[in-house]
């Protein structure tokens, strides 16, 4: 007997095979990330794209690769100071500050609060786009899990200082 056609088998199939494909790109990149320079990140490809659909064929989005030795200590302890302080003690996220963030935010819908950590920022900055959804919250919390599991403390404040964009188009350190 012949299986029917089934437009809805067809749909699952093909968002289990994105899904795969998906995670093996992004754990492909966070193997290969975690020993060598990372080129480019997906927010400097949104910007540059992004450029280039407005028109501006002149602006060019990237970053020298340095190495941690090459940076100041203070740019680090710097952004660990504005960014995440319990940066050195988590495992990725910042169970309190989440907590904080989404009382505030139910309280406040005009004035937004965030409680990303340096590890979460990494995740979004370099595998992922900018914006606020959940299914990118969902997406940048997998990410986390994997870069924490994977990487150490340092690479992620390297790979960070040297993709984190700090003023329009000014990426890296």
């Amino acid at each position: 007997m012949k299986a029917r056609f089934s437009p809805l088998r067809m749909v699952k199939r093909g968002l289990l095979r994105v899904l795969l494909v998906a995670a093996a790109f992004w754990g492909g990149g966070i193997a290969l990330f975690s020993v060598l320079p990372v080129p480019f990140s997906a927010v400097m490809l949104e910007r540059q794209v992004g450029a280039w659909l407005s028109g501006n064929f002149h602006y060019v989005a990237h970053s020298d690769w340095v190495g941690m030795d090459e940076i100041s200590p203070w740019m680090g302890l710097a952004v660990m100071a504005a960014e995440d302080q319990k940066f050195p003690d988590h495992w990725g996220f910042d169970v309190p500050a989440i907590e904080k963030a989404l009382a505030h935010n139910e309280r406040n819908e005009n004035r937004v609060r965030g409680a990303s950590t340096l590890s979460q920022q990494t995740a979004k900055n370099l595998f992922l786009w900018d914006g606020r959804s959940w299914l990118r919250k969902g997406l940048e919390a997998g990410l986390t899990v994997g870069i924490e599991t994977v990487w150490s403390k340092k690479r992620i404040l390297t790979v960070y200082l040297n993709i984190a964009e700090f003023g329009e188009g000014t990426f890296g350190r």
